[in-house]
């Protein structure tokens, strides 16, 4: 992998941290889930003539993925509303290749390897230090940890409906377009404010936003210039940016054991990805 990749992709890993932070620090956990989305979700559409249509046979994975997505970010507001993103991101993220490990095997046959073992046990390790340590919050390390599933699920599901789109650049645009529509009704008219506070924090949705699309666009390109498991590896390093970005900006207390447990969680999903 040359300089200039692995600058991009620690750059996508940043953006998506950086993402996650703008919502942690919103005072509406879900509000501020829902700008975001929407933000992509309009930096999308103007871009959505030029990239075609993704095969019919794709549809129903794209539809899938949709919910998927907009449970995840419900899932993530709360996870975020009931504890610390220094907790909530490593358990969420970290813990997702170790759950499609598990799951390739009743659903594709595949057996973990030697490597993937020992990233099996680095990660549970983790885990178990992140949820078990003082300080930990039971509700948003269960809401967190529900949240691997979610995130386990749509990697599958997208893995099968990129492929089948023959368009991927159309099908992750679309997949913004579907999220950002699927989170609007769960809050338009319950009183919980939308319109005034995506006009007060409409730069949130528009940095989000361009975050979150950032971040996929960039790893996807440099999966077009460097293996995919080492560019998928090198991105796990978004859970230590997010545990910088938390003790530092957003001024969270760190224990050492949490930043020892972060750091097992991040050794443990870059060996999955790196694995055989």
């Amino acid at each position: 992998m040359s300089g200039p990749t692995i600058a991009v992709v620690l750059l996508a890993a940043l953006l998506h941290a950086t993402w996650n932070a703008l919502v942690k620090a919103g005072p509406d956990k879900l509000l501020s889930t829902v700008v975001v989305t929407s933000g992509a979700g309009l930096l999308a559409v103007p871009l959505l003539p030029f990239a075609g249509m993704p095969a019919p046979a794709s549809w129903p994975w794209l539809a899938a993925s949709a919910v998927c997505q907009v449970v995840y970010y419900r899932l993530l507001a709360l996870a975020y509303r009931h504890g610390d993103m220094s907790q909530a991101y490593p358990l969420m993220r970290g813990t997702a290749p170790l759950l499609v490990v598990l799951a390739s095997g009743p659903l594709l046959g595949e057996v973990p390897s030697a490597g993937q073992g020992v990233a099996i046990a680095l990660i549970c390790g983790g885990v178990l230090a992140m949820t078990l340590g003082g300080g930990a919050s039971r509700r948003s390390s269960a809401y967190a940890l529900a949240n691997a599933v979610c995130i386990a699920a749509y990697t599958l599901v997208d893995g099968i409906g990129v492929r089948a789109s023959g368009a991927p650049a159309a099908y992750t645009l679309w997949l913004f377009v579907l999220t950002a529509l699927g989170m609007l009704p769960g809050v338009a008219g319950t009183g919980r404010g939308l319109a005034a506070y995506a006009r007060r924090y409409w730069r949130t949705g528009l940095a989000g936003g361009c975050g979150t699309m950032a971040s996929y666009g960039l790893a996807l390109w440099a999966m077009t210039r460097a293996p995919v498991a080492m560019v998928a590896a090198l991105r796990e390093t978004s859970i230590l940016f997010a545990t910088l970005i938390a003790l530092y900006v957003l001024r969270e207390r760190v224990s050492g054991r949490r930043i020892a447990a972060a750091g097992l969680i991040a050794c443990g999903a870059v060996a999955m990805r790196l694995a055989r």
